[in-house]
């Protein structure tokens, strides 16, 4: 990844509603995920082209999400900024 590309707006921590779920987008490149009380329950890669975001799990798993007006949409979920 280039420095442009992890030094995007979407940087930072995002939550569903009630918390349960939460991506927290690091400026380098790398994602961890917490499910409820689980921390770090997902980690990867992810890649951000515009609006679209890629994520690559370290397991293998490949998912996709869209930003949009400040809400992140991920694979059924609804994410804000935290």
């Amino acid at each position: 990844m280039t420095t442009q590309e992890t030094t995007h707006p979407y940087v930072g921590m995002w939550a569903t509603e009630d918390g349960r779920i939460r991506h927290e987008l690091l400026p380098n490149g790398r994602y961890d995920e917490a499910r409820g009380n689980r921390e770090s329950a997902y980690q990867g890669q992810y890649w951000v082209k515009g609006n679209r975001i890629e994520y690559l799990d370290d397991t293998g798993f490949r998912a996709d999400g869209e930003f949009r007006d400040g809400v992140l949409y991920h694979a059924g979920m609804v994410m804000r900024r935290r």
